[in-house]
């Protein structure tokens, strides 16, 4: 099979806010995805795995109660008649940003226990969730601004 990597264009960031300003619901949906997903990962697999990660598992089970909270609010405002979805979006975006904090200052506290691996999972963890609370915020501002308009 033949790949023509010519072909293959990244996504512009402009397309990807344009799209965000579209579909402001499939955004909130998005992090209630990967919510549930960092949830699932520290609350499940690498309490599991423990041993090669480093992190306490009472620090895994504390931080995947954050996931939780999260993906209750992503669900909440999803199905707010209000739609107004800079608002929820403002505050998604914020409290995934406390929650990166949050981790690294949990990193730091146990730096002397956390594996490579352990260090892997949370600086990837944290960079993704980063990325997706800078466009959250991003996309609030955008819909503010049109609202206004």
């Amino acid at each position: 099979m033949h790949i023509n990597y010519e072909s293959i264009k990244p996504v512009a960031p402009n397309k990807l806010i344009k799209w965000a300003e579209k579909n402001p619901k499939k955004l909130i949906l998005i992090d209630g995805i990967g919510a549930i997903l960092s949830a699932f990962f520290l609350g499940i697999i690498l309490v599991h795995w423990q041993r090669f990660f480093g992190i306490p598992v009472a620090s895994l089970y504390f931080l995947a109660g954050f996931p939780i909270l999260f993906a209750v609010f992503d669900l909440y405002s999803l199905f707010q008649k209000n739609q107004n979805f800079a608002s929820y979006l403002k505050l998604i975006g914020l409290l995934n940003l406390s929650y990166c904090a949050l981790s690294i200052s949990a990193g730091i506290f146990h730096r002397h226990e956390i594996t490579s691996l352990g260090w892997s999972y949370l600086l990837f963890e944290v960079s993704v969730i980063i990325i997706l609370a800078l466009w959250e915020l991003k996309i609030s501002g955008n819909l503010k601004l049109k609202s206004k308009a």
